[in-house]
């Protein structure tokens, strides 16, 4: 992307989607870096996104007391240091503009920013004071302006518990900081600094509680944090043409500062995950904006699960389609060569379905109940009966060709009597047989080689009958051995044609299971890496607010840490019965998958036996005559 494009517009107090922009992040299949701007207007947050950009210009830079950034704008560069990677970088518009009169967009500009970010980074002017700290009063309305279920036995929800688990890190950025580091006579790093301004006050009252309640949402919304503190980048005369100055003429501990910042968000920005732990790829990030926008549009409460769900079924369905198309692509070259042996056509079903279930694998998420597995497979079912079937068909219209070719001489000798003569029943057998080498020398018939060549043996069993019966030749004993011999060909034949079809029957059996096999396998694999990221959010999680508690503890809050220390366990509790009941449902799943597939398997076997017995069948040996194979 050469420049920033607006991605949700501010138009007379509403907010709406930019289609440019969502259909840009709509083709990004690259994994994405969210970081987001939000502080109060003029406060210089587009050029640090200009720098994370690398560029000198791209978001607009304003030098006078007006607001350039509305809504919210977007500029996706490569990632300079993770590889097949893309940085998303969202300027938003400032908070506190007086121009714009209702503000209320400023809390779901914000709102929207939290939603959406891998970082955050929260830009002010001057000291973290508690001035500073109040202006960011949006954070005190995040649990009236994000829901992390759709539904909760607890309507205390927004406590901190839940979000923090999916809020993005935190950096807070201060401009203009000419302090001096220091906390009684010593120095401090920014982080301390930042720390330092979020400490909870001791004691009672609504003084206390009011300046307690924003820095405890800050702590329990936001645990992890990161401060950075700039100087001044120039002369106040010189901040008008601050997008067009050269390195050398700013600050150097202002470019100091700025290299530093920029280098923490490259290296420790993580991936955009939501629900369960699942990384989003552009194209995702694009459902989710929308989502969350037109929520927002209709004045309801954006509610993450939800989304979250609504993205996994156009995520999940689109690896449906990349599945089978992938296995679609699999099958082309051996479709060109039809028709082929069942091993063959056998070996590249397997194959291709085995690459589709993994396509399909790495996409999808949140597959509740295996929907979008399962309709993976019955597309795949459907596509490869087809090609079998065509197989069929293509083996089928090559043998009746060949045998129709090599039979042309005989049939026209038909027509001219050739065969009605004394003698003329050997003189038949020798061609008809010939025949018969001459076809089954030909290679690559297909599947319905054995079954081709019954059907055209019965069908000249007529004609080489009444030839029999008219060979004046032949006394009538001799005629009733050659009529048996005949009966004794076609029952051979027969039982080759089954041979054949027992022959497929088997391979079918074995692409059956070994899919199954796959299948089952795949879905283990699948529903323990989703264990997996879960866990590993909750152990985050957990981390996070036992490292809470103990600084309530260090800062003797006993009150609070005792609180926490409950929560705690509440959370504890509540991730145990969560796993508990998605093992259960887990494992109903893997039960009823392994059912249908014994009861398919009983089935096939069934038809098995029934081919195996017909196969078997006794055929009186004669000795040799014409149609004998």
């Amino acid at each position: 992307m050469d420049s920033p494009m607006c991605l949700v517009k501010n138009a007379d107090g509403e907010l709406c989607v930019e289609a440019e922009a969502i259909d840009y992040l709509k083709g990004l299949k690259q994994k994405v870096v969210v970081v987001s701007v939000v502080g109060l207007y003029r406060t210089g947050k587009s050029y640090l996104m200009n720098q994370l950009a690398q560029k000198r210009s791209g978001f607009a830079l304003g030098a006078t007391i007006q607001s350039k950034t509305k809504g919210i704008w977007m500029w996706c560069v490569p990632h300079p240091e993770k590889t097949d990677h893309t940085l998303v970088l969202l300027d938003t518009e400032g908070l506190g503009d007086v121009e714009k009169g209702d503000s209320k967009n400023d809390a779901w500009i914000f709102s929207l920013a939290i939603l959406l970010s891998s970082t955050l980074v929260y830009n002010s002017r001057g000291t973290i004071d508690n001035d500073a700290v109040e202006k960011l009063q949006y954070v005190n309305e995040l649990t009236e302006r994000i829901k992390v279920k759709s539904t909760t036995d607890n309507e205390e929800e927004g406590e901190g518990t839940q979000f923090m688990q999916f809020f993005p890190n935190f950096v807070w950025t201060v401009r203009d900081f000419t302090l001096q580091l220091e906390i009684d006579g010593g120095e401090i790093t920014p982080d301390q600094y930042l720390e330092n301004s979020l400490q909870l006050k001791k004691g009672y009252g609504k003084k206390i509680n009011d300046y307690n309640v924003p820095r405890e949402c800050i702590r329990n919304f936001f645990p992890s944090r990161k401060c950075f503190v700039f100087p001044s980048p120039t002369t106040p005369d010189n901040m008008h043409r601050l997008d067009s100055m050269d390195e050398a003429e700013l600050s150097e501990s202002f470019r100091e500062v700025v290299d530093t910042f920029c280098s923490f968000i490259y290296q420790e920005s993580r991936m955009k995950t939501v629900i369960g732990g699942h990384t989003l790829t552009g194209e995702m990030l694009g459902h989710l904006v929308t989502t969350y926008v037109e929520t927002i549009a209709k004045g309801n409460v954006p509610c993450l699960e939800n989304a979250v769900l609504a993205m996994a079924k156009i995520e999940n369905q689109a690896a449906v389609d990349e599945g089978l198309a992938v296995y679609q692509k699999g099958m082309e070259d051996v479709k060109a060569l039809f028709p082929v042996d069942i091993n063959q056509l056998s070996e590249n079903h397997l194959r291709s379905e085995s690459e589709a279930t993994q396509t399909f694998m790495k996409r999808s998420f949140k597959d509740e109940n295996e929907e979008f597995l399962k309709a993976l497979v019955e597309a795949i079912s459907n596509h490869s009966a087809d090609l079998f079937k065509q197989n069929k068909d293509a083996s089928e219209k090559k043998c009746k060709a060949l045998l129709e070719n090599l039979s042309a001489q005989m049939d026209q000798g038909m027509k001219e009597g050739t065969y009605a003569t004394p003698g003329g029943y050997e003189l038949y057998c020798n061609h008809h047989d010939n025949i018969v080498a001459q076809y089954r020398a030909e290679p690559n018939k297909g599947v319905r080689a054995e079954e081709v060549l019954e059907q055209f043996l019965k069908g000249k069993s007529a004609e080489s009958n009444s030839i029999l019966q008219a060979d004046k030749k032949l006394t009538e004993n001799e005629k009733k051995i050659q009529a048996e011999k005949m009966k004794t060909a076609e029952l051979e034949q027969e039982k080759e044609a089954s041979k054949e079809k027992q022959a497929e029957m088997e391979r079918t059996i074995e692409n059956i299971s070994r899919g199954q096999e796959k299948y089952l396998r795949e879905m283990e694999e699948k529903m323990e890496e989703e264990r997996k990221q879960q866990q590993q959010e909750f152990n985050r999680t957990l981390d996070r607010r036992m490292q809470e508690q103990k600084y309530l503890l260090e800062k003797g809050h006993k009150e609070k840490a005792e609180l926490m220390r409950q929560e705690i366990e509440e959370i504890k509790k509540n991730n145990q019965l969560e796993r508990d009941a998605n093992t259960q449902n887990q494992k109903a799943l893997l039960d009823g998958y392994k059912q249908q597939a014994e009861e398919q398997n009983k089935k096939m076997e069934a038809l098995m036996v029934a081919l195996n017995n017909k196969s078997q069948a006794p055929v009186h040996v004669v000795e040799r005559g014409c149609m004998v194979m």
